[in-house]
Parts: structure tokens; C-alpha cells; sequence
């Protein structure tokens, strides 16, 4: 008589444990390809900030760097993460780092 209902309760233990959901995880500054495009040398800091939002990395010590990181995992598949890097001096973009500025260049 008890058997039945103990089975029952085994069987959706189990089924519990096999689907477990791991949801997908964004971080970061999301950056296109087209944005880094628009970027030229010699645009200001507020420029900037205008066409790709604020930096996540903005270092008190090094006020002319701005680091913009891009991470996204697909449940429980692997972390791939982007990079870009802005070098800025007298408040002038000069240099255009990393893996976003790479992806801008191969795809104008």
C-alpha cells in the first residue's frame, strides 16, 4: 500500500536532479563592432561616453585608460569575454585596443 506513493516520490527526486537550469550571464559594457567604428582619434572623453556609455573600468590612477569588458556565458558553457581599451591623452582619443577593436577593423 505505502509502496507505491515512495516510488512516486523517488522517481520525481531524481528527475530533479537531472534537469537542473543554468541561466545564461551577462556582464559588462555591451559594445558593437559598428560603435567602435565610430569611434576617430581625436574625439573627447564626453564624445566618447556619448557612443559607447561609460567604461566599467575607469582607474583613478590612469585617468586617460578606459576599459570597456564585455563577459557572456551560455548556461553552463564556456565564459567568452571581450575587450577594449581606450587611451585618451589632453583629453583626446589617441589609441584603440583589444579584442573589439580588432573585430572593427576586419568588419568596417
Amino acid at each position: 500500500m505505502y509502496k507505491y506513493p515512495a516510488i512516486l516520490l523517488l522517481a520525481l527526486t531524481l528527475s530533479a536532479c537531472v534537469s537542473t537550469y543554468r541561466a545564461d550571464v551577462q556582464q559588462g559594457n555591451v559594445v558593437t563592432a559598428e560603435m567602435v567604428g565610430a569611434l576617430k582619434p581625436g574625439m573627447t572623453k564626453r564624445q566618447v561616453r556619448y557612443a559607447l556609455g561609460t567604461p566599467l573600468v575607469a582607474d583613478p590612477f590612469h585617468k586617460d585608460r578606459w576599459d570597456y569588458v564585455y563577459s557572456f556565458q551560455k548556461g553552463s558553457g564556456k565564459r567568452n569575454q571581450q575587450q577594449l581599451t581606450l587611451i585618451f591623452q589632453d583629453d583626446a582619443l589617441v589609441t584603440i585596443e583589444g579584442d573589439l577593436a580588432q573585430a572593427a577593423r576586419t568588419n568596417p
